[in-house]
């Protein structure tokens, strides 16, 4: 009875963990025992920080508008609440980038927001 050939997939998962860990420094990149931990352990960093990307931005686009709503006199819990009042039905990555690119537009957005909370 001739062996049977289990070289392939082995050499096949190596190759797959050793590809993932290209550019890690040290055992990390060559040795497979190491390289499996610091593979796996990058994997769990970047499914972390996929979520923690949403988190930032949200973060970024709140202070932006912030920012862009101080210049006309409100705040940014005030004109959120005023365009909920005025029904305008905008996010906020939107807000962001017209508080940034085009200011003549949110300044109307401003005026109807303070105009529906007094």
């Amino acid at each position: 009875m001739s062996k049977a050939p289990r070289a392939v997939p082995s050499h096949a998962r190596r190759k797959r963990v050793f590809k993932a860990a290209k550019g890690f420094s040290g055992r990390r990149k060559n040795t497979i025992t190491s390289a499996n931990a610091a593979v796996d352990r990058s994997m769990q960093h970047a499914y972390v920080g996929r979520k923690l990307r949403k988190r930032n931005f949200r973060a970024l686009w709140i202070q932006r508008i912030n920012a862009a709503v101080r210049e006309h006199g409100l705040t940014y819990s005030r004109f959120i609440s005023g365009l909920a009042d005025a029904g305008i039905e905008i996010d906020r990555k939107v807000l962001a980038d017209l508080a940034v690119h085009e200011p003549e537009a949110f300044k109307v957005l401003v005026d109807q927001a303070s105009t529906a909370k007094a």
